[in-house]
């Protein structure tokens, strides 16, 4: 496989670095810019994939562990006892960015309105104002900084 990066993709991006709290061999973590919910983070390749299917079989197995690992992480940090996991693969599946990303979204009882709501917000982000798009409302900076410090610290403390 062609472990590469791709000019112009955003998480084949040097500045990704500042978002990633957590790393494996092939993937890192890296706390959403536009969370649908507080936690909303992201496991991406190390290297510019844009399909799961491109994966192998020990890259995928890596990615699932690694990603539960997060989850764990995520659930500690952020006091939630339930979590979604999505990945969007193809526009026609609402893809933006073109690079393989599993979401994180760690739940807290009543976070919505219903259990499901955090899809509708996804749609509607896809349509209104797509979920990886230069549009969407993002934290500042510093809230960045501030959450990635904390995520990191919770990491050390999960691993």
């Amino acid at each position: 496989m062609n472990k590469t990066l791709e000019a112009g993709c955003p998480f084949c991006d040097a500045e990704i670095g500042e978002a990633t709290f957590a790393e494996s061999n092939h993937f890192r973590a890296v706390y959403n810019i536009s969370p649908i919910l507080p936690g909303h983070s992201l496991v991406i390749p190390k290297w510019h994939i844009g399909s799961l299917l491109e994966l192998g079989d020990e890259e995928l197995g890596e990615m699932m562990v690694f990603a539960r690992e997060v989850v764990r992480t995520l659930l500690t940090a952020f006091h939630a006892r339930a979590f979604d996991w999505t990945i969007q693969e193809g526009a026609e599946a609402g893809q933006t960015v073109p690079h393989l990303h599993l979401h994180l979204l760690p739940r807290m009882e009543k976070d919505l309105p219903h259990p499901g709501g955090w899809y509708p917000l996804l749609q509607d982000n896809i349509t209104a104002e797509a979920i990886d798009s230069e549009g969407r409302l993002r934290i500042s900076k510093e809230e960045m900084d501030q959450i990635v410090r904390h995520l990191r610290g919770a990491w050390r403390n999960n691993s």
